[in-house]
């Protein structure tokens, strides 16, 4: 098996120590175009698609081993031993954050730093806990997948991008939503929607930057207040943006606020 066959990997860049970009559900690497540039003269990029995203090779999707974020946090860490040279700093967009976090329990020597773009460690409202989405929610949402998943992708994609001003961000999130195979989104959002990893936080003790932003219909202010409450290690840090892809709707902002970070966390 090549993982950078499985997984569509890219390279770019030059240095040291390597950033790796994991995408979001629904997403692919070329989103993370508006951001890479920032890190390409300093960093080893390393860009790749998840199993069943984008160009991946879809042929290795397996349901057991995906069934959890756990597999993909297996890919994320079976990528860097080929790819990877030097300390890792590693850049998750929403589900990716959580994928990253497990990596970085699994096998914290491999991570320098960890940034959280539009992270939530749980979607569904608990005791004490706001996630945005009460359970009902969550089961409506993935009942409409299910019975028309290209519908669900034309009107919801729109709504997680944001970006009111930018139509053609929010035409580029929607045709990668329905580009995607339907049978296996609707699995992934299955199991990204019902995850809770709450009580892996403490676990994690990679320095963290949560990468918020100040209106986020899937990742409320209060779920990133939430993770930064419970990693050991964390800052968390407001975009003033409407959505929930700041690296592409306010890459200039994204791109600051890690240099800034990570000025901080390597020196």
């Amino acid at each position: 098996m090549s993982v950078q066959v499985r997984n569509n990997v890219h390279i770019s860049g030059g240095g040291g120590a390597t950033m790796v970009f994991s995408h979001g559900f629904g997403c692919d690497q070329t989103m993370w175009r508006y951001l890479t540039p920032a890190f390409e003269d300093r960093f080893r990029v390393i860009t790749y698609d998840l199993v069943g995203s984008g160009r991946s090779d879809l042929s290795y999707y397996d349901r057991q081993r995906y069934s959890t974020l756990h597999g993909y946090a297996d890919d994320l860490l079976q990528i860097l031993d080929a790819c990877a040279t030097g300390p890792v700093v590693l850049v998750g967009h929403s589900v990716s954050a959580m994928i990253g976090m497990l990596a970085t329990i699994k096998a914290p020597e491999r991570f320098v730093a960890q940034v959280m773009v539009a992270p939530s460690s749980c979607y569904i409202n608990d005791a004490g806990y706001v996630g945005g989405f009460e359970r009902g929610d969550i089961d409506e949402l993935l009942e409409t997948m299910e019975a028309n998943y290209l519908g669900w992708s034309s009107s919801l994609a729109p709504a997680i991008m944001g970006a009111p001003e930018r139509p053609t961000l929010r035409d580029e999130l929607t045709d990668s939503f329905c580009r995607n195979d339907p049978d296996i989104a609707k699995h992934f959002a299955r199991v990204t929607f019902l995850s809770d990893h709450r009580a892996d936080l403490p676990a994690s003790t990679t320095p963290a930057l949560i990468l918020q932003c100040s209106e986020d219909l899937i990742a409320p202010r209060s779920a990133g207040d939430y993770l930064a409450r419970h990693l050991p290690s964390c800052e968390l840090h407001v975009i003033d943006n409407i959505g929930h892809c700041p690296h592409m709707s306010a890459p200039t902002a994204s791109s600051r606020a890690i240099d800034a970070f990570l000025a901080a966390t390597l020196d």
